[in-house]
C-alpha cells in the first residue's frame, strides 16, 4: 500500500531541454502549398525578426510540400531557388514533391498527383487550361514535360530528407518511433502519420515537422508540428529557434489585402 502511494506522489521527470548550438538561429517554415503570397509575407516578417535580434548564423528550413493545392506552386519554387542563392537555406522533400517527380515517369502516379493538388501545380506553369481539360493522361504528361523547366525538376530532386541542427531534427512528415534516425526510410519521412503522431516517448532529438494539418501548432514533449494548413486556412507558420528559446511567426490572410503577421513565444 505504502509503495503504491509513493509511486502516486513521485514527481514527473523534467522534460529534456533542447537547444540550437550557440551562435546559430533557425527558422523552419511549414507546408507552403503554392501560397506564394503568404510565403513572401512570412519571409519579410522573418527578415524583420532576424534583424531585431543579435547577430547569428541563420538557417532557413522549408519543411517540404512547397507545391500543390494552392494557386502559385511555380512561383514558390522560383522564390525558393532565389533564396538558395542568397542565404543559408535547406529544403526538405515532402510527399507532394515526391509525387510530382514520380509523375514524369508513371502515368498512374500522375493520376494521383493531379487528384491531390497537382492540377493546380501544373496550371501554375504555362499550360493552356482548355487544352488541359480536353487532354488524356498521356497528353497531360507531355504537357508537363514541355511546361516544367528541367532546372525546376533538378532543383526539387535535390531536396533533403532530414536536417539535424543541435538537439533538433527537421523532417517533412515525421519519423518511425524507436528506429535510429540514420536507419529511417525516406518514404516514411515524407508520408508517415501513425504511429509517429501518437507516440509519446522521446526520439533521438526534438522532431520539427509539417505534413499533418492542425488548427494550432502542436507543441509536444517529443515533436513540434507546424503545418497550419496554408492552402485551406490561409495561415502559414514559421518556428524560430535560438538556444533553448522557441517562438512562432504567422502570416494570415486578411480581408484588407496584405497578409497579417503575428508573433508569439512558444516557451
Amino acid at each position: 500500500m505504502l509503495s503504491a502511494l509513493r509511486k502516486l506522489k513521485r514527481p514527473k521527470a523534467p522534460e529534456p531541454v533542447h537547444a540550437i548550438p550557440a551562435g546559430q538561429r533557425v527558422y523552419a517554415v511549414g507546408d507552403i502549398h503554392g501560397r506564394l503570397d503568404l510565403f513572401d509575407a512570412l519571409l519579410e516578417a522573418i527578415d524583420a525578426d532576424d534583424a531585431a535580434r543579435a547577430d547569428a548564423e541563420v538557417t532557413l528550413i522549408l519543411l517540404g510540400d512547397l507545391i500543390d493545392r494552392g494557386p502559385d506552386s511555380s512561383g514558390v519554387i522560383a522564390r525558393a531557388r532565389q533564396l538558395c542563392q542568397t542565404g543559408h537555406v535547406r529544403i526538405l522533400m515532402g510527399n507532394h514533391e515526391e509525387m510530382f517527380l514520380d509523375s514524369f515517369e508513371d502515368v498512374e502516379v500522375l493520376r494521383h498527383f493531379l487528384r491531390y493538388g497537382g492540377q493546380e501545380t501544373l496550371l501554375s506553369y504555362p499550360v493552356d487550361r482548355k487544352a488541359y481539360r480536353a487532354a488524356t493522361r498521356s497528353e497531360v504528361l507531355e504537357m508537363m514535360k514541355r511546361a516544367v523547366p528541367e532546372e525546376d525538376r533538378e532543383f526539387i530532386a535535390g531536396f533533403e530528407d532530414m536536417v539535424r541542427i543541435g538537439d533538433y531534427a527537421f523532417v517533412h512528415a515525421g519519423v518511425r518511433p524507436a528506429i535510429p534516425f540514420e536507419e529511417q526510410r525516406a518514404h516514411e519521412l515524407r508520408w508517415i502519420r501513425e504511429p509517429f503522431l501518437s507516440h509519446r516517448d522521446a526520439h533521438d532529438a526534438m522532431v520539427v515537422h509539417g505534413h499533418t494539418i492542425s488548427d494550432e501548432v502542436e507543441h509536444r514533449p517529443n515533436r513540434i508540428g507546424i503545418d497550419t494548413g496554408a492552402y485551406t486556412t490561409g495561415r502559414l507558420t514559421a518556428l524560430g529557434l535560438e538556444g533553448t528559446s522557441r517562438w512562432l511567426i504567422e502570416a494570415r490572410e486578411s480581408e484588407a489585402g496584405a497578409p497579417e503577421i503575428s508573433h508569439r513565444s512558444l516557451l
